[in-house]
């Protein structure tokens, strides 16, 4: 038991040290592994990726995806720079990649490396489509929502080594249905839930960007409702998800559309 607590507390003391800042909101945020190291194994990957799929080039959808993605990404800097937080864009290497696959998917690796696949791009239909997602996933890079969990994923292992630790005198039986509890209670009461949350900031985050960039954030609503009837209702319950639901996210974003039209007046940006 004595054991236990002490490597619990090792853990807090931990957890509390390894903390950075969000460079957008100003939040305190989990980074046990530092961007140095998450950016050069990204970038790693990202290359693989490239080398075993059909990149796309040269096409006017190619294209597109580049220019909605170096407006996007002029925006966060413009974001960042008015919040002092510019220096957080060190190491970032921007790359837009259009990729041939009948998957409704993009995505966004720590340091800026971009990939749309073309199958979501009927889904976006125009640029101010590209640009939610595109706002979506820069926004997901700019949080260090990478970094964040991956650090959770850590902390979970950690959790379960103390779990573990407290447990190791009880029976074998006790011990299966305490781990499997520690494992059921920190997915669904922690991990999901902490990425359901970073889903909704990402979201809020690049409505911001989308607008400042000159793309009128109410677009994303439009977007959201394709993407929902294209989807067919499939997606489990919200509860077991690590994204919130296709209604609740649509809900979120009205009411987040007017500060989103508000932070890009900041800089000049207006929408009827």
């Amino acid at each position: 038991m004595k054991k236990g607590i002490l490597f619990f507390a090792s853990l807090l003391i931990l957890v509390v040290a390894s903390c950075s800042t969000n460079p957008v909101t100003g939040k305190r945020t989990l980074a046990l592994v530092p961007n140095s190291e998450i950016f050069a194994s990204s970038f790693s990957q990202y290359g693989e990726f490239l080398k075993t799929n059909k990149v796309i080039t040269g096409t006017t959808d190619a294209k597109r995806v580049e220019n909605v993605g170096m407006k996007i990404r002029a925006a966060a800097e413009k974001l960042l720079k008015s919040k002092g937080t510019a220096d957080q864009l060190e190491g970032y290497a921007w790359e837009y990649k259009l990729v041939d696959s009948k998957e409704v998917n993009a995505w966004c690796m720590p340091g800026g490396k971009i990939v749309f696949y073309s199958g979501i791009l009927p889904i976006c239909k125009d640029d101010a489509g590209m640009a939610t997602v595109m706002g979506h996933e820069v926004a997901h890079a700019l949080a260090n929502h990478g970094q964040q969990r991956m650090s959770a994923g850590l902390a979970q292992q950690l959790g379960a080594g103390v779990t573990q630790a407290v447990v190791g005198g009880k029976s074998a039986e006790t011990q299966a249905l305490v781990m499997q509890a520690y494992g059921v209670g920190t997915s669904v009461g922690g991990m999901l839930p902490f990425s359901r949350s970073h889903e909704t900031e990402a979201d809020e985050i690049g409505l911001t960007l989308m607008a400042i960039a000159g793309y009128n954030p109410s677009e994303s609503v439009a977007f959201w409702e394709r993407m929902s009837a294209n989807s067919g209702g499939g997606a489990p319950a919200e509860i077991l998800s690590t994204h919130p639901s296709d209604a609740t996210r649509i809900a979120n974003l009205k009411k987040l559309i007017p500060k989103a039209k508000a932070e890009a007046a900041k800089f000049g940006v207006t929408f009827k």
